[in-house]
């Protein structure tokens, strides 16, 4: 089962929304920068997996060049002490945001 969680990082001032899996390991990232509400990143492992086993050398810098990068450790479990405070969001709002942040990212790079 997926969960979707938003979270806000106050030290880069991003809200980021993650797709986890049963695990809590990100499947897919998205992140808004809140001082403009550009999004500056919607990565995903599958995504990222596939540049890795490509055999292209640099495809997985060129991925994280244009989508950002995944995160590469477990999220703690939703109402945990440790922060960041984590917000559940529906699968609804998550795909919004990714198809969003999808467009604009791949605008801004051309492809």
């Amino acid at each position: 089962m997926l969960t979707y969680v938003r979270w806000y990082w106050s030290d880069d001032d991003r809200w980021n929304y993650d797709e986890l899996d049963a695990d809590g390991w990100a499947l897919r990232h998205v992140e808004l920068r809140g001082s403009d509400g550009l999004f500056v990143a919607a990565a995903s492992l599958a995504q990222v997996r596939i540049a890795r086993d490509s055999g292209t050398v640099g495809a997985v810098a060129e991925y994280e060049q244009r989508y950002g990068v995944v995160p590469e450790a477990p999220f703690p479990p939703l109402a945990s002490a440790l922060e960041p405070a984590l917000e559940s969001l529906s699968s609804w709002e998550f795909e919004h945001l990714w198809r969003d942040a999808r467009r604009q990212l791949e605008r801004q790079t051309g492809t």
